[in-house]
């Protein structure tokens, strides 16, 4: 068993920056992926890193966020440039296979 937990969440204006973070109870050698579920609507996919490394994102997102991990890989980071309100979601974060609780992203305009 593996504890995912976020954080890093709050509220910004649009165009600011926030960072999240996802600490999981100790390290797998998998893939980890951040999601978010904007107010009433299905969960989607945001980035993700594979088990070597090489990060992927949804077009929404790219050239806007980052994501990356620690040197000991139990620790994985979104950096959030740009923010639109349209970004306004619950992040979470799938830390192979094992969810977090997830962490509130609110931007206004």
């Amino acid at each position: 068993q593996v504890q995912v937990v976020e954080s890093g969440g709050g509220s910004v204006q649009a165009g600011g920056s926030l960072r999240l973070s996802c600490e999981a109870s100790r390290y797998l050698y998998c893939s980890r992926y951040w999601y978010r579920q904007p107010p009433e609507k299905g969960r989607e996919f945001v980035s993700g890193i594979d088990s070597d490394g090489s990060p992927s994102y949804a077009d929404s997102v790219k050239g806007r966020f980052t994501i990356s991990q620690d040197g000991a890989k139990n620790t994985l980071y979104l950096q959030m440039n740009n923010l639109k309100p349209e970004d306004t979601a619950m992040y979470f974060c799938n830390y192979c296979g094992y969810w977090g609780q997830g962490t509130q992203v609110t931007v206004s305009s």
